[in-house]
C-alpha cells in the first residue's frame, strides 16, 4: 500500500506569513532605569564594590542568553546601555569571573494569594562526562562528575522560591532549612511537604520555627521519637496513625499534623 502525499496549504497572504517568519528574529531588551547599578556603602574595611548584585545578575543573564563568553558579555552589555541612553560603566571581565562565584541569586517570582504552600525535592544534574548514548555505546568515561539540585516550588504558581546545589554525596535533609531561609520572614508559609528523607528533627524544627505545617510521610522502618517537644509529639502520632490506620488509608496522618497547629521545634 503506497504511502498517502503529505497535504499541501497554499500560503495566500505573503505580508503576514513573511512577518510571521521575522517576528522569533526580533529582540527586545529592557533595562530598568531604577534598577541599583552601584553597590551601596556597606561600611566594612577594604575596597567596597563598584557593582551592585543587580547588575551582575543582568550581565551573567546576557552571558547565559547568548550563550557568549564573558569579555563578548561585557561588550554586549556596553552596547545596550548605550541604546538606552544609560551612562553607566561595565563590569569587566575580571569582576564577572570573580563574583559570580559568590553571587546571590534573586530568584523572580510571583505571589500567590493566602499562605505559601512549599514542594521540597531534589534532583541530579550531571555538569562533566558524555552524553548518555555515548556513554551506553562506548563506555562512560571515568570522570562524570553530578550535582544535587535542592528545589523549593510554589505550586500555586509552578514557581520555583529557592534553590541550592550541593555536591551529589550530601544529603537532602540539611539542606531544608537553608531553603526556608530563602523566604522573606514576612511571607507566612503554609504548609511545606516533602518526601521521607526529610523526615529528620531538623527539618521538622526548621518548618515548626516558621510556623507551617510539615506534610512528610514517616519513613517505613520509622521510630517513635522521644517525647521532649511540640515537634516530636506531633510527629509521633503521625506515626501512630500511619501504623493504625496504613500507610495508604486516607488523610488520617495529615490531619493528625494539621490539628497541632501552631507549634514551636527542639533542639536539633
Amino acid at each position: 500500500m503506497s504511502k498517502p502525499s503529505p497535504a499541501r496549504h497554499r500560503t495566500t497572504n505573503w505580508s503576514s506569513y513573511n512577518a510571521s517568519l521575522r517576528q522569533p528574529g526580533s529582540l527586545l531588551i529592557w533595562v530598568d532605569k531604577n534598577m541599583t547599578w552601584r553597590a551601596p556603602r556597606d561600611g566594612r574595611l577594604g575596597r567596597p564594590a563598584v557593582f551592585s548584585d543587580a547588575a551582575i545578575q543582568f550581565c551573567l543573564s546576557i552571558k547565559i542568553l547568548f550563550k557568549s563568553p564573558l569579555r563578548q558579555t561585557s561588550g554586549m552589555v556596553a552596547s545596550l546601555l548605550k541604546l538606552a541612553g544609560l551612562d553607566w560603566p561595565v563590569p569587566d571581565l575580571t569582576t564577572l569571573c570573580r563574583r559570580q562565584k559568590t553571587l546571590a541569586v534573586q530568584v523572580p517570582y510571583r505571589r500567590a494569594n493566602g499562605p505559601l504552600n512549599l514542594l521540597v525535592d531534589s534532583t541530579g544534574i550531571k555538569f562533566l562526562g558524555d552524553g548518555e548514548w555515548q556513554a551506553r555505546k562506548h563506555g562512560g568515561q571515568r570522570r562524570r562528575q553530578w550535582r544535587k539540585v535542592h528545589l523549593a516550588m510554589d505550586p500555586a504558581t509552578s514557581d520555583i522560591r529557592a534553590v541550592e546545589f550541593t555536591p551529589s554525596r550530601d544529603g537532602d535533609s540539611p539542606v531544608l532549612p537553608d531553603l526556608l531561609s530563602q523566604i522573606p520572614e514576612s511571607e507566612l508559609i503554609g504548609t511545606v511537604t516533602a518526601d521521607g528523607a526529610y523526615d529528620t528533627r531538623r527539618c521538622h524544627k526548621a518548618i515548626i520555627e516558621r510556623d507551617a505545617v510539615p506534610i512528610i510521610p514517616i519513613r517505613k522502618n520509622g521510630q517513635l521519637w522521644k517525647d521532649d517537644c511540640p515537634t516530636a509529639r506531633a510527629r509521633n502520632d503521625t506515626l501512630r496513625a500511619t501504623r493504625y490506620y496504613g500507610r495508604h488509608s486516607g488523610s488520617a496522618g495529615l490531619d493528625t499534623m494539621f490539628a497541632a497547629g501552631s507549634r514551636r521545634g527542639c533542639a536539633a
